[in-house]
Order: C-alpha cells, then structure tokens, then sequence
C-alpha cells in the first residue's frame, strides 16, 4: 500500500492531482515533501519496498509529534475508496 503525507486543508488528492497538490501545499508553506525528506532515510540503492516501508514510518513520525494537527496520511488504498 502506497502512502503520502498531505495537510487536512488541501483539497487536491496527491495521487491524482499532484501538480495541484503541490502548488497547495508549497503555496501554504507547508512544503510537506521537503519535510518529509528531511526525516526520511532513504537511500537510493534501497530496494522499493523498504523504501516505501521507510517513507511511511517517516510519515507516521511527522504525524506522531506534529503539535499543529494538521497533517495526514493519505494511502491509495483512499484513492480507491474515492472512486466508488
């Protein structure tokens, strides 16, 4: 399962509308990817799957010590869910 972090005042889904959501989310001053970058550990020689396991638990610690409330965790298993 495929995860991203996003705010809960972004309108754009991540998976499907990325370029939109970006420009949110930089526009807000988030800047949620670079964030993300910074507490993830991921090396480029990581194989997929560790990878992914390594940006989620990055996420869940965003999530975890974020004092503002105000970001979530996205997975496409939402997007899925969001097509129904």
């Amino acid at each position: 399962m495929a995860c991203m972090l996003t705010t809960i005042d972004n309108p754009f889904n991540p998976f499907t509308h990325f370029d939109e959501w970006y420009a949110f989310d930089t526009q807000m001053g988030y800047n949620s990817c670079a964030y993300l970058d910074r507490i993830a550990s991921i090396s480029l020689e990581l194989p997929t799957e560790e990878a992914s396991n390594d940006i989620e638990a990055a996420i869940d610690e965003i999530i975890k010590y974020d004092f503002r409330g105000i970001y979530v965790k996205v997975s496409d298993e939402t997007k899925e869910k969001e097509k129904e």
